[in-house]
């Protein structure tokens, strides 16, 4: 398209706004390109993104092996549906499960999908493995969760924005609060209870970050009352947090190594989705073992999708690249260095309370209450000079950049992040 022709962000707004469901409320930026960490506006200005399309993108905008793996299949072969095999599954299910160290794999599309899916599984192996009657088990999960957005997510979500006027709502859920083991341990203790579905870290919530144990105490805890530890690491894995998996915290091992077995949490069932496939493409998967995975039987549950050969080679692409690119490793130095850096400016000001995180999953805290628009004219602002983030509950500014980022390009992108905060002072 040419110059003279070619339209304005205000054009493409309007379209989406005109045109579109109003189910978001985006930062007023059109992007027409990304490479690596970085975005480029329909006017042609340059941003570093610090989303990642909600961690999506771990392994940076277009990265070359995965976008090549993603054509040279989609030329081959797109999609057979599960009616009958391709040369593609099988070798990503191989793959997957040698990943991460589980027996099987069930691939999905998206988050929500493989939430759901988890949730079928967890309750068909309580009626099937551990007794409980039919239609009676219940899946405790963490108050301030964010799982998805389907019916039965949003029945066991205490965000009022996401349910109102979206029930009746699925029963068959305890929440209880993030972070405490105690609640945990009385929980698992009534009747019927299949598993526990939790996040290592609260994304949505503002990243916020549980204690080093939480996740190993809740896996025995699970473990000692007969129930799955059902880990969504939807947003928090594939090397996000510093770790392969965030229950680990430790290592990019994915707990094999014999110096973290003693702080790693293994879960019962694992949920993958986001930087799955590079944000190239509607990847996810759930994992567990044979004991578990194999109550699923043929027309039990399924998806057109799913498996289908473009995801299948796409998945692998992208986590060679993470292994290949030691992105774990990356993100666990340069979020040490991130939050250093930040602490260091927090001593100065009045603007910002806290940075916590792990690894390139981080959020600070805006000396303002949910209720105000702090936050969102900071990430204005932001945008404005040059760099991409956006608000979660009100006052939280979350940052998540593409692993991929040097040390350089970090240290550019936190002299923007102040000097946007001090013009706020």
């Amino acid at each position: 398209m040419s110059t003279a022709t070619k339209k304005g962000s205000q054009h493409y707004i309007d379209l989406e706004d005109a045109h579109g469901a109003h189910n978001y409320h985006p930062l007023p930026v059109v992007l027409e390109r990304g490479d690596g960490v970085y975005v480029w506006d329909v006017e042609g200005k340059r941003y570093y993104d610090f989303l990642s399309a909600y961690s999506a993108v771990n392994q940076g905008h277009c990265h070359p092996s995965i976008v090549n793996a993603m054509s040279q299949q989609a030329q081959t072969l797109t999609l057979t549906s599960r009616a009958f095999h391709n040369d593609k599954l099988g070798v990503y299910e191989k793959y997957m499960t040698e990943y991460f160290g589980f027996d099987k794999v069930l691939p999905m599309n998206t988050g929500a999908e493989a939430v759901e899916t988890a949730i079928k599984i967890a309750r068909k192996w309580a009626y099937e493995k551990k007794g409980v009657a039919e239609h009676e088990a219940k899946i405790i999960v963490a108050e301030n969760n964010f799982h998805g957005r389907t019916t039965t997510i949003i029945s066991f979500s205490n965000d009022e924005v996401a349910r109102k006027n979206f029930g009746p709502y699925t029963p068959g859920f305890i929440k209880i609060p993030y972070d405490d083991t105690a609640a945990l341990e009385k929980a698992l203790q009534e009747d019927n209870v299949a598993g526990f579905l939790v996040e290592p870290i609260q994304g949505e919530a503002g990243v916020y970050t549980p204690d080093d144990d939480y996740m190993r105490a809740s896996q025995e805890l699970c473990e000692k009352y007969n129930a799955l530890f059902i880990a969504d690491e939807i947003q928090t894995g594939i090397a996000r947090t510093g770790a392969l998996l965030a229950v680990c915290g430790k290592c990019d091992c994915a707990g094999h190594c014999e110096k973290q077995q003693a702080t790693y949490a293994q879960p019962d069932v694992l949920i993958l989705g986001k930087a799955l496939s590079g944000g190239a493409y509607p990847v996810s998967a759930v994992l567990a073992n044979n004991e578990i995975m194999n109550v699923i039987k043929p027309g039990q549950h399924g998806s057109t999708f799913g498996g289908n050969p473009v995801a299948a080679v796409v998945g692998m692409a992208a986590l060679d690249v993470v292994k290949d690119e030691k992105l774990a490793q990356n993100a666990r130095e340069l979020g040490n260095y991130f939050r250093a850096r930040i602490n260091e400016y927090i001593e100065t000001t009045d603007t910002v309370t806290l940075v916590r995180g792990r690894g390139l999953l981080n959020a600070i805290v805006i000396n303002d209450t949910e209720e105000g628009d702090t936050a969102w004219n900071i990430c204005l602002k932001l945008r404005d000079n040059g760099l991409l983030a956006k608000p979660t509950h009100g006052n939280i500014i979350r940052f998540a950049p593409p692993l991929v980022m040097t040390k350089e390009q970090l240290d550019a992108c936190i002299d923007i992040i102040i000097k946007t905060l001090k013009s706020f002072e």
